[in-house]
């Protein structure tokens, strides 16, 4: 069973605000079993997971971590905009869960498939552009939190002059200039068609058709933009 069950369980029990007492009385089964369920010491039937999608209210999709949709739908763009707001029934700690498994999926499969390629220079400069991108975000939150940047090699004031912003785009430059040297020499690239990644990936594919399907819709609705 996925191992995101266990995390997405107890964090739905918090969200409903009931004590894991009350949930496991409610579920029919003991306290001590939840607790195992909820910690990931034991794998529960399919009988017991088809009883906490009817308790907390979501699909099994959801309580499996396979999608952001409680319905067990894809997502649209809208959707993942409202999920930010206040009374979206996806917020906090879960929301967090899921969009971090959604995005784990996501670049897991998009690294087998450069894997396939067999290329370091395309796998690196990849990395790289992950890397400066998680490394800036938590830049952010460490500054907020007013925590000692002291801690970093790249002072402060740098930081915020856009050095990791130029960092990605030359990790990207090089990503895209390894890419075209395998497209010259002939290289075989492994098959992107959407029955190819849904044979190959079948547990992953929707994390990453989710990603682009929204990061697509939110840049073609910048493009359309007016100017100002």
């Amino acid at each position: 069973m996925s191992s995101e069950f266990s995390r997405t369980l107890s964090l739905l029990r918090q969200e409903k605000g009931v004590s894991q007492r009350l949930a496991a009385g409610e579920l029919g089964i003991s306290q001590a079993l939840l607790s195992h369920y909820e910690n990931g010491i034991r794998e529960p039937g399919l009988r017991f997971v088809v009883r906490a999608c009817d308790y907390y209210g979501v699909s099994a999709d959801f309580i499996l971590g396979r999608t952001l949709s409680r319905e067990g739908n894809m997502l649209t763009e809208q959707d993942i905009l409202d999920a930010a707001e206040p009374r979206s029934s996806l917020r906090g700690s879960v929301l967090a869960t899921l969009q971090s498994k959604l995005l784990s999926g996501a670049v897991g499969v998009l690294f087998e498939l450069l894997g396939k390629l067999g290329d370091k220079a395309v796998i690196n400069a990849a990395a790289a552009y992950l890397g400066s991108a998680v490394y800036h975000l938590y830049r952010h939150l460490y500054r907020a939190s007013g925590a000692n940047e002291g801690y970093f090699a790249l002072d402060s004031a740098t930081c915020v002059l856009g050095l990791a912003d130029a960092d990605r785009k030359l990790s990207e430059a090089r990503y895209a200039a390894a890419l075209r040297d395998l497209r010259t020499q002939k290289a075989e690239f492994p098959d992107l068609s959407s029955p190819a990644i849904n044979a190959a990936y079948p547990g992953r594919c929707q994390s990453l058709t989710q990603v682009l399907s929204t990061a697509d819709a939110r840049l073609a609705a910048l493009s359309k933009q007016p100017e100002k």
